[in-house]
């Protein structure tokens, strides 16, 4: 295959046909009526993975509780939400369209709420609008991440699309290349050091024979670019920061060429023949070493941080194998769930000591980002009931009794971990940290809020729920009202007025 690009690499199935047979008993006799198939399901089209199918906006949005004064900006968060779909066969849930959901806050009030598709050229041909100028190579509506970068709000996706600007209303700029010096693709999974005042990625492709570290300076351009030598084109989904070093994850899911040739929708597979292993780069540059590891898939990191001759990277992991590519349920498909693992880099004696951290599942880990590349003691992340199900989405599902919807606060100096549960069907989103006051540098790590989308199932919408991260179990501060669905998604960010 020449010149692949995400169109013709991750959605090379755009159409499936289907073909019925007929059964015939003889020649001349009439066809015998086939058993009716079970009707086969989409969880990743369904309940809260739903897609929506407008772009609303409401002004001064209902409030039960209290908004925080303090609380001044943008809570923004990206996600897949298929626009246009004709057939679910034709579909993975990582392929959906970007939308970006995203609540006004401001002295005290929930101004807005909006819902945006990225205007990619292919969401603007679907929604009859024109695309401005030349569309560019590998050109994708980025469904994964955004994120607040020199006054600008970038939309992230990984392995090809370059960033898609938005402004502060959530309208589509344009591509955005830092200024002209992003050759290439970039990370759905940036790291922003604010000590160093950097921006790092680890941008990979699937024909490259390596991948790419780089470095975004103060101005606002890439100013070091840093090629690794990987085999079988891995899918380097995430990765850690610390101080000194860059901490690249190369697992066994790699990019599969016959499958891309077939038109598979997403061309990866767990690949039992690549070695699982953990790399560290200097962040000033030099080789890379590399440590064996037992093979899991890992899905996100929370932090990473130095401890003397140790790196410690903590993150959720999947047992192998886990298959990107899924079971035909439209999304991907695992054995398990995912867990909070610990992972400790012991550079003087070569080797890495893994731990589970807490075993219950969840997912999208975060930190307070000021702690990006430092030592922290609090982590959050989400346990969603419906994504566990649906990852597992095979014949003998497990009972929804197995699983719960809550948010979770890990104080990872003590070994403890705080709920705040939800009820059935309250399915909750990646919840973020924000702090009280950004710029005091002497508030506790923990001084501020924890904030998610979370389903409101007696509504049929969703809300802004707002927790005092220091009060974590205790009830919301707000619940902000949404006119709307945010369909289960990814990544996102608070952006907070300059």
């Amino acid at each position: 295959m020449t010149d692949p690009t995400r169109r013709n690499v991750l959605r090379g199935a755009a159409a499936i046909t289907a073909a019925g047979a007929l059964v015939g008993t003889g020649a001349g006799a009439a066809p015998a009526m086939a058993a009716p198939a079970a009707p086969r399901r989409f969880p990743f089209l369904e309940g809260a993975f739903e897609p929506v199918t407008e772009e609303l906006t409401a002004f001064d949005l209902p409030v039960t509780g209290r908004v925080p004064r303090e609380l001044n900006g943008r809570y923004l968060r990206n996600g897949p939400n298929v626009l246009g779909l004709e057939d679910p066969r034709a579909h993975h849930w990582m392929l959906g369209d970007g939308m970006v959901h995203g609540v006004r806050l401001r002295e005290g009030r929930a101004e807005w709420y909006r819902n945006r598709w990225v205007r990619s050229s292919q969401v603007a041909k679907k929604l009859g609008e024109p695309y401005p100028g030349p569309v560019p190579p590998d050109d994708f509506p980025c469904n994964t991440h955004v994120i607040p970068h020199r006054g600008r709000i970038l939309a992230l996706q990984e392995s090809g699309p370059l960033p898609y600007e938005l402004d502060d209303e959530l309208n589509t700029v344009g591509t955005y290349d830092f200024r002209g010096t992003l050759q290439g693709p970039l990370t759905a999974h940036t790291k922003f050091d604010v000590h160093a005042d950097e921006l790092h990625a680890i941008a990979y492709y699937p024909t490259w024979d390596h991948v790419r570290h780089l470095v975004v300076g103060p101005a606002g351009r890439v100013v070091r670019t840093t090629r690794i030598p990987v085999a079988d084109a891995p899918m380097i989904h995430d990765f850690a920061l610390t101080e000194h070093h860059v901490v690249i994850l190369d697992m066994p899911v790699t990019f599969d060429p016959a499958g891309a040739e077939r038109g598979d929708l997403v061309p990866y597979v767990w690949n039992d023949r690549h070695p699982a292993r953990v790399g560290v780069l200097p962040r000033k540059g030099g080789a890379v070493r590399w440590f064996e590891v037992d093979p899991v898939y890992y899905s996100h990191t929370l932090n990473a941080y130095e401890e003397g001759p140790h790196i410690v990277v903590d993150m959720t992991n999947f047992d192998a194998p886990f298959l990107v590519a899924g079971n035909g349920s439209g999304g991907p498909h695992t054995a398990g769930t995912p867990r909070l693992d610990r992972w400790t880099i012991d550079l003087r004696h070569g080797r890495v000591r893994t731990r589970t951290l807490d075993d219950r599942p969840q997912e999208f880990p975060r930190v307070n980002e000021a702690l990006v590349s430092r030592r922290h003691r609090y982590g959050y992340s989400a346990a969603a009931a419906e994504m566990s199900l649906a990852y597992q989405a095979v014949d003998g599902t497990p009972p929804d009794g197995a699983f719960s919807n809550a948010l979770l606060k890990h104080d990872l100096l003590r070994g403890t971990c705080d709920m705040h549960r939800l009820p059935a069907g309250a399915t909750a989103s990646e919840a973020v940290f924000v702090p009280s006051d950004p710029g005091d540098g002497r508030a506790a790590e923990d001084d501020g809020y924890a904030i998610a989308y979370v389903h409101n199932p007696d509504r049929g919408a969703s809300d802004l729920v707002i927790l005092a991260a220091q009060d974590f179990t205790g009830e919301p501060v707000a619940r902000i009202h949404l006119p709307g669905r945010v369909p289960l998604g990814f990544h996102g960010s608070w952006i907070p007025d300059a």
